[in-house]
């Protein structure tokens, strides 16, 4: 496979410019490089541009790279347009295979041979979304956290037919740029952040559907307990303390009955319509006046403070 260096990287085109993919553009932008956008929905170049420029105060606080520009984002509305001109595609487009797969056929004969196509996708496997493609081999997963443009995180794997160069250029060329780039060994549905999510969801939404606590009693006793421990270190890690000088091993021998316990008595909810009115009236609740974009801001400005205070540490 010939692939160009990482760190040519002039130019990355952006499939899908929604609410993660402008959150990327802006990401890049910080970065120095050019990005050239395409959405096929309505008013997409205005939103984007529009996610950009909200996004760019708390790109400064980070400290972007001395040539970063916002200026530097080129919208096209031709879906090949997007992908012939740049060494470097993340696709971003609904969490729809059917919709992915007929995206990736169209541009499939079209994307540079030296180009690697990584998609943002939640819970897809790449093995699906490649099969029978041209281009499959370059396809990888580079699945982010959201806000892209804030949190560092990207999650990277390579199918079936995805060559293990291009999922090593992968991880270099995010690395280059900043990102937190962890390789995962083997496919599964939701790769592994997001399984973890969904499992803590499934909870929390049983505790608030069952009556234990409200929206706002469960989202204080994660912020203000494990929490601030899991922004320092993950869940094993933490366990391997609390272990003492036997490590984790010592946890689980001690209190891994009790924990299989809570496993069984843990609750498997059905997102039914009565669920759903119910856990959002809760956190409507806890939400007050506060709107979407005024919790967007908040969460923006502790996630960068935390960022700052992990940097500084790590000095």
């Amino acid at each position: 496979m010939n692939l160009s260096d990482p760190k040519e990287v002039e130019r990355v085109g952006l499939l899908g410019t929604g609410t993660i993919g402008a959150s990327w553009a802006a990401y890049f932008l910080s970065r120095g490089l050019e990005v050239i956008g395409w959405d096929p929905a309505p008013d997409a170049e205005k939103n984007a541009r529009s996610l950009i420029e909200r996004a760019w105060p708390a790109i400064e606080a980070l400290g972007p790279v001395s040539n970063a520009n916002p200026d530097q984002f080129r919208f096209v509305n031709s879906v090949i347009d997007c992908v012939t001109e740049v060494q470097f595609i993340q696709e971003n487009a609904p969490e729809n295979l059917d919709v992915k797969r007929d995206l990736f056929r169209t541009i499939d004969k079209s994307i540079p041979p030296d180009t690697i196509l990584a998609s943002s996708t939640s819970g897809l496997l790449i093995s699906e979304m490649q099969f029978g493609l041209n281009s499959g081999s370059r396809y990888v997963l580079g699945h982010p956290f959201n806000p892209p443009h804030i949190l560092p995180l990207v999650e990277v794997l390579g199918g079936n037919d995805t060559d293990a160069t291009a999922v090593d250029w992968t991880i270099e060329f995010y690395k280059l740029h900043g990102k937190k780039a962890v390789k995962l060994e083997r496919e599964v549905l939701g790769h592994v952040v997001d399984r973890l999510q969904v499992a803590m969801y499934r909870e929390a939404i049983h505790l608030v559907n069952s009556g234990v606590a409200s929206a706002k009693v469960v989202d204080e006793a994660i912020t203000y307990g494990p929490g601030l421990r899991w922004a320092l270190m993950g869940p094993l890690m933490v366990s391997h303390l609390a272990g003492g000088q036997g490590g984790i091993k010592h946890f689980l021998e001690h209190i891994g009955p009790g924990i299989e316990k809570w496993w069984e008595d843990l609750g498997n909810p059905r997102l039914t319509p009565d669920v759903i009115d119910r856990i959002s009236d809760s956190v409507e609740e806890e939400a007050g006046q506060r709107s979407i974009s005024d919790l967007e801001a908040e969460r923006d400005t502790k996630l960068i403070a935390i960022l700052n205070a992990l940097n500084t540490s790590e000095q």
